[in-house]
């Protein structure tokens, strides 16, 4: 549910910022992907991980460091799928929030909700 949420962000935001306001498609990517992962912390910390350290900004800045990780990744890929591979760019995107993912909740879990 949390993914699903942070992917409408993701997506939602990079269309509009991408295909409305016609900026770059790497910094129109980067724009939805911050906003979801905040999200997605949140939602993860209060309802997936039911996590109530009280030091909330520590966990926000490991959960960042990862997601930043997670966007270094999400943007090469998008990046080679594009033009290595000819791949249309909302595809590209779907297949690195895919990877992405998998990253971010093994990372977090293992790192920032402990």
């Amino acid at each position: 549910m949390v993914g699903s949420v942070g992917m409408g962000i993701d997506f939602g935001l990079t269309f509009l910022t991408k295909e409305k306001f016609k900026i770059n498609k790497y910094v129109a990517n980067s724009i939805g992907f911050i906003f979801a992962a905040t999200s997605n912390f949140l939602l993860n910390k209060f309802w997936t991980f039911q996590n109530n350290d009280p030091d909330a900004l520590v966990q926000y800045s490991k959960y960042i460091l990862i997601a930043m990780t997670g966007l270094v990744i999400n943007n090469l890929i998008v990046y080679l799928l594009i033009n290595k591979k000819k791949t249309r760019f909302y595809v590209a995107k779907l297949i690195a929030v895919g990877v992405v993912v998998i990253w971010n909740f093994i990372a977090n879990y293992n790192f920032t909700f402990l």
